[in-house]
């Protein structure tokens, strides 16, 4: 495992009509403040990375599909400095929240035919100054 990288088991409650998906509470670990959520699609077999954000804490939830992510850790300071890190997420068969701390890379890619959605709720608004690819 990657030093400050969380992966925490997310809630559905199966409800009639549809069920509810838990993302992040406030009382949780993970939660670092709220700058901003947004979603991302990732059509099948497409890998998006590598990236790395300075600043931002990310909160990946995955409700649609299923995605493959990579981390890498270049952080001289950090315990698992050059380690990676592989976890793939989904609804139906590992539906959980990966935290992502500022400074470490990663990369994700869509394996779902149909479909793939991923949830961030980050800490910070997305800035283009504060993100390397």
């Amino acid at each position: 495992m990657i030093e400050g990288v969380v992966v925490t088991p997310l809630s559905v409650i199966e409800t009639k009509g549809g069920d509810v998906l838990h993302g992040l509470k406030q009382s949780e670990q993970g939660y670092a403040g709220f700058g901003e959520a947004y979603f991302s699609m990732i059509e099948y077999g497409v890998i998006k990375g590598w990236k790395q954000h300075k600043k931002m804490v990310l909160n990946l939830v995955v409700p649609i599909g299923m995605v493959r992510f990579v981390l890498y850790d270049e952080r001289k300071d950090s315990r698992s400095y050059e380690q990676f890190q592989e976890i793939t997420l989904s609804r139906s068969m590992n539906y959980c929240r990966l935290t992502v701390p500022p400074m470490v890379w990663f990369g994700f890619q869509g394996y779902d035919k149909l479909a793939n959605m991923l949830l961030n709720i980050a800490n910070i608004e997305h800035s283009q100054d504060e993100l390397n690819h």
